[in-house]
């Protein structure tokens, strides 16, 4: 099945970032956009995601026009299908580690996973406030809200960025495992190209075209 369609975007700010840029996800499917630092991946992602409108092209998630959407609809879809891993966690800083996962709990009506918790080592120290966890310990927290969700889609830009490279590499496989059990799908932004090549497929963003090398 498929959950996101892109055909032909472009999007410029200063200058032109990339142009007819397309690219399908399906089901228990990963990609992962690797490119150099300004290349746009992040703006692509964040079009993908529906947190920037492109200048032109569509983009369809879950068989809907996202452009085509009414503010209402669309703020559902993000809340509920949804979910956005960024490098800079963007916890709620004077609650709890635990307070913050519970805010998705009730939002998305689903149950704190134990389990998830002792898989990404937060489990000792979730009753902690955020801003008393290091660094590595606040992003695995704001992957744990993201799959408290239960997202249909995963937008994860530079998610491993503050994790040690044994950390990154279990939290991949979470992710993976967790596209398998949930037949959902993830859109991967990353400099690491050991990361990317465990995605099913990878896309490279040069000369502000968009290419398929895996």
């Amino acid at each position: 099945m498929n959950l996101l369609s892109a055909k032909n975007l472009s999007h410029s700010f200063d200058y032109e970032l990339f142009s007819d840029v397309s690219l399908k996800l399906n089901t228990k499917e990963s990609i992962a956009i690797i490119g150099i630092s300004g290349s746009g991946k992040s703006t692509l992602l964040h079009l993908l995601s529906t947190l920037l409108k492109p200048d032109s092209g569509e983009v369809t998630l879950l068989g809907e026009d996202v452009l085509a959407m009414k503010p209402k609809k669309l703020s559902l879809l993000r809340r509920n299908e949804l979910g956005l891993v960024f490098q800079s966690h963007y916890l709620f800083k004077g609650f709890t580690a635990y307070e913050n996962l519970e805010v998705s709990e009730i939002l998305a009506q689903e149950k704190i996973d134990e389990a998830l918790l002792k898989r990404l080592d937060i489990a000792h120290c979730i009753h902690q406030k955020v801003t008393e966890l290091s660094g590595g310990q606040q992003q695995r927290v704001s992957i744990a809200r993201v799959l408290t969700k239960k997202p249909s889609i995963i937008f994860a830009d530079e998610p491993t960025g503050n994790l040690d490279t044994a950390t990154a590499h279990e939290v991949m496989e979470l992710f993976f495992e967790y596209l398998q059990a949930n037949e959902a799908g993830m859109v991967l932004v990353t400099h690491d190209e050991t990361l990317a090549h465990m995605c099913d497929k990878i896309y490279r963003l040069e000369n502000k075209e968009l290419i398929e090398v895996q």
